[in-house]
Order: C-alpha cells, then sequence, then structure tokens
C-alpha cells in the first residue's frame, strides 16, 4: 500500500486516506469501488474524507478486492478498538504486515511476534496500572500481529536475543517451558532465525534499547525504537543507518541459528524439569 505514514492522521483518516489510493491504483472512480463494494458512491467520498467510518465486512471486502491481505481490515479494527498509542499503532498496523523483512533485537524478552499468550499476558500485566480487560485487549492485538508470519507470502524475520531472555522467569515455570518450546518451533520455520548474543559478549551496542528494522517494499527502511517512555517510528535516513549499524555489530557477536536452536532447546527442557 502507501509510502507515506503520517502519524498525525486519525484512524479514521488514515483508513481513508488508504482506501483512496488502493482506489486510484487500481484505476477505478468512486462510482465503480461503490458498485464492487455494493456501498453508495457518497459514502466512499465521506470514508476517503475520513467524515465516515467503514465497517468490518466493508474492510473485508476491500481486502478482497485490492488482495491486501487483512490491512483494510487491521486498519478498520484499529478505528473501533485502537490497541495503543499512536507510534505503535503506526508501526502494527501499516509498517509491519507491509515488510518483506524485519530485523529485530530485544535484549530483555522474546519479541512480540514470538511470544505466546500467556507469556504476553505476564508481561502486560506487570503494568500495575493496566487493567484486567487492557491486558486481554493488548494479549489479542499482540497474536493478530503474528498473522503476518505464517500468510501467504511472508516476511524474512532475522531475530537476535539476548542468551539471558532464556532464564528470565515471565510468567514462572510453565510460562516459561511454553514460550521457549514455541520459539523453538517457530524457530525452524524457513522464514525465521533466531539467533543468540551470548551474555558474556562485550558489545554493548543494544544494551540501551531493543528496535525492529522494516525493509519495505514501496517505501523507505523503517526503524521501530522501544524506551520506557514514548517509542519512536521514523524512516529518517540517519537514525535507520545508526540502528542497522547498531544491529550489524550485535549480530557479528551473535551465535549461529543452529546452535541458538539446541540452546532454546535446552532451556526450554530445564524449564520443564522444574515444573
Amino acid at each position: 500500500m502507501g509510502n507515506g505514514f503520517d502519524p498525525h492522521l486519525t484512524p479514521t483518516q488514515r483508513f481513508g486516506r488508504e482506501l483512496g489510493r488502493a482506489r486510484r491504483e487500481a484505476g477505478l472512480s468512486q462510482e465503480r469501488l461503490g458498485i464492487h463494494l455494493g456501498v453508495s458512491t457518497s459514502l466512499i467520498g465521506h470514508i476517503e474524507t475520513g467524515n465516515r467510518k467503514p465497517g468490518l465486512d466493508m474492510a473485508a471486502r476491500c481486502d478482497e478486492l485490492f488482495k491486501t491481505d487483512d490491512h483494510f481490515t487491521h486498519l478498520c479494527r484499529n478505528i473501533t478498538a485502537p490497541t495503543g498509542p499512536r507510534w505503535y499503532v503506526r508501526w502494527s498496523e501499516e509498517i509491519e504486515p507491509r515488510a518483506r523483512v524485519l530485523r529485530c533485537w530485544d535484549p530483555f524478552l522474546v519479541p512480540g511476534l514470538l511470544q505466546t499468550e500467556n507469556y504476553a499476558r505476564a508481561v502486560f500485566r506487570g503494568d500495575l496500572a493496566t487493567s484486567e480487560q487492557e491486558v486481554e485487549d493488548q494479549v489479542s492485538a499482540r497474536m493478530r500481529r503474528q498473522i503476518i508470519l505464517t500468510k501467504d507470502g511472508p516476511p524474512m524475520l532475522w531475530a537476535l536475543l539476548d542468551e539471558w531472555i532464556l532464564r528470565r522467569p515471565i510468567g514462572g515455570r510453565e510460562v516459561m517451558y511454553e514460550q521457549l518450546d514455541h520459539l523453538a518451533t517457530v524457530a525452524g520455520r524457513q522464514n525465521v532465525k533466531v539467533q543468540l548474543v551470548p551474555h558474556d559478549t562485550f558489545c554493548t551496542a543494544g544494551l540501551m534499547s531493543g528496535f525492529v528494522l522494516a525493509q519495505m517494499p514501496d517505501a523507505p527502511t523503517t526503524v521501530s525504537i522501544e524506551s520506557a517512555g514514548e517509542g519512536e517510528v521514523s524512516a529518517e535516513h540517519n537514525l535507520v543507518t545508526t540502528v542497522w549499524d547498531r544491529y550489524d555489530r550485535l549480530r557479528a557477536e551473535a551465535l549461529r541459528s543452529s546452535l541458538s536452536l539446541e540452546m532454546i532447546k535446552e532451556a526450554r527442557d530445564q524449564w520443564k524439569q522444574q515444573t
């Protein structure tokens, strides 16, 4: 889809802009699009200008018509139930689903795309100000994100993890066993490579924060940087170059994927013995 990510747009305006772009790229008028979707020309116009909200059924028909997987469905869900701050919504709904290659580093937790429900639930419950309903909403949103790894033509995911992630008792022994068993399974997929960075490495390049680099098919490479406060999503060249250099230095210290998988399975079995 489009390559202009405007963080100032509301979810409704974002859907409308994406719909207008897809319609024009398909060579359709608003009238012809309305016929395809079974709605009026005026409704198409109001939706494209952000003055009307689309329904999920219409969003699904858009995905079918434009062959965009669940792109419009995700955008529509965000209108009715936004799941996180604007920077995160921008990443999870617009950038991550369209990436061809994702390169991530996480020094503290299993990356969100590789988490189990129970592990994610334990992570979100760590914020004592979050209600149980908010926790469940966040878990559901995280699980939906993982669809990109099993869809037709999935992105390639290169995940660097600090070795201590295998030992950190997030959620307790049973949760950790389940999580590492899942991680071992996913790491065996053709489009997923997991590498551990040894705990005794001298490389400190990634200790300040985790990050994800997204290589896009029709837009500049974009980076998402996590922090204890506000996260950041940017395609600014100097920042992307700096983060990519940090990723390369970390990967140079990482263990090969086959050895990493053996260590994940070994840690999994150790958690199993403790349950």
